[in-house]
């Protein structure tokens, strides 16, 4: 059994970051990585030091469409290798301590444009994963987690940009992918 952590974003607000932290991008969690990587890496010592096997990483916005509503979409990779790099350390002093093995698990949001509305192009979504992709490997991840999808297209562009993104690298790992659903069992779309 592995035992992964929990929220993020709310552990992340519960220290109080300061506008001035997030470079006037208030709510961009993914910034943080950068003005306040001490913030983050408290995040995930305090998941290991409960007792976690692995942690994602603050990188759930670090896509083309959430991204660019901060208009930060340019450092996509700067914010996923960086939020990769922070877990990846933790990690690593973690599994110094006592031997047991820790994981990076790299978080891929879904985003906030659905292609099959018209959102935003495949293309466009598909090169965009694929750059959170490789700067959530090149910071360490061991495996990669592309999370709520609502929508097929998103979906395929997420998997097909984080496949591209390991062949650029020469690295295979594991790829996760969950999907939203209704209660009526249909796609949140």
């Amino acid at each position: 059994m592995v035992v992964a952590d929990g929220a993020m974003g709310t552990m992340l607000q519960a220290q109080d970051p300061t506008l001035e932290d997030f470079e006037n991008l208030e709510g961009c969690n993914e910034i943080l990585n950068i003005t306040r990587p001490d913030i983050v890496r408290s995040v995930h010592e305090e998941y290991f030091a409960v007792g976690v096997d692995c942690v994602e990483t603050n990188t759930f916005g670090a896509n083309h469409s959430a991204a660019n509503e901060y208009e930060v979409a340019d450092r996509i990779f700067e914010l996923s290798e960086s939020g990769a790099r922070i877990a990846r350390e933790v990690a690593d002093e973690f599994s110094g301590k006592d031997g047991r093995q820790r994981w990076v698990l790299g978080s891929i949001g879904p985003g906030t444009k659905l292609p099959s509305l018209g959102h935003i192009t495949y293309d466009v979504l598909r090169d965009g994963y694929q750059k959170n992709a490789e700067g959530l490997l090149a910071g360490g991840s061991d495996a990669l987690i592309v999370e709520t999808t609502q929508d097929l297209l998103q979906t395929k562009s997420s998997i097909i940009g984080a496949r591209r993104a390991m062949d650029a690298l020469g690295i295979d790992v594991p790829l996760i992918c969950s999907l939203a659903f209704e209660t009526t069992g249909v796609m949140l779309l």
